[in-house]
């Protein structure tokens, strides 16, 4: 009760200064007929008031702070795949041996529109990767995702990615397999049903991160042509992309 208190005073506050004001009227005109043919035309016209307000112009006020986050969101991940993304996307590229089973989902072409993404990305959502790594590779990418622990902590600490659950939990994920990379002393000498352990968690981050890198360029087709270009000619998991312009 005591939430909503101030809300209910400055309501009856309202009424009355309206009650005050309509009584100050019939005091000078003295002309009831009048004022009860205005105030049944404002009760009419109320509910026509709500729905201009309270829903037209409130969703035009909400879709336009929708898109002014959403491009927020999408700069955050252009910094997240400038500075880790695309370097884990590469890696992942070159020890996948599963790869071909699922690389035409990958292999963008210059004419995929809003509906081959969502095919894509419906394939890469039924697929499950299987990672056999080696413990070079471990150590490589337990080394890199340490380098970009600051990075993932910074991110994980920007409000506006609390609306972005598939990035928040790419993220997450990282942050956890990096944590696990890091808690053991000998990444070469693992008891097998650890190094399972260590390949779920890498592979829910790998399965995330393709995701997310779709979803991400379905964004830079329609909003930076410029920056989707440069990024279908380095795919790292294109064969014939090449950053050169023929």
């Amino acid at each position: 009760m005591k939430k909503h208190y101030k809300g209910i005073l400055i309501g009856i506050g309202f009424i009355a200064l309206s009650a005050m004001l309509y009584y100050f009227h019939f005091f000078l005109f003295h002309d009831s007929h009048h004022i009860f043919i205005y105030l049944l035309g404002d009760i009419a016209f109320l509910p026509i008031e709500v729905l201009l307000v309270s829903v037209i112009f409130h969703k035009v006020i909400e879709d336009k702070d929708k898109n002014e986050r959403f491009k927020k969101i999408n700069m955050i991940l252009g910094v997240y795949f400038t500075e880790a993304g695309v370097e884990l996307l590469q890696f992942f590229s070159r020890e996948d041996t599963h790869l071909p089973e699922f690389q035409d989902c990958l292999t963008i072409k210059p004419q995929w529109d809003t509906k081959d993404y969502k095919k894509a990305i419906k394939q890469i959502r039924s697929f499950n990767p299987s990672l056999n790594f080696n413990s070079h590779c471990l150590m490589t990418l337990s080394e890199f995702l340490n380098s970009r622990r600051d990075l993932f902590l910074k991110l994980l600490e920007n409000p506006i990615l609390v609306e972005h659950d598939t990035f928040t939990d790419l993220v997450l994920a990282l942050t956890h397999a990096q944590q696990e990379l890091s808690s053991r002393k000998d990444l070469g000498q693992l008891p097998e049903n650890d190094y399972r352990h260590l390949m779920s968690d890498i592979e829910r981050a790998y399965k995330l991160l393709l995701l997310e890198w779709l979803f991400y360029m379905m964004h830079l087709r329609k909003s930076y042509p410029f920056l989707y270009s440069f990024y279908l000619r380095t795919n790292p998991f294109d064969p014939n992309a090449e950053v050169e312009i023929q």
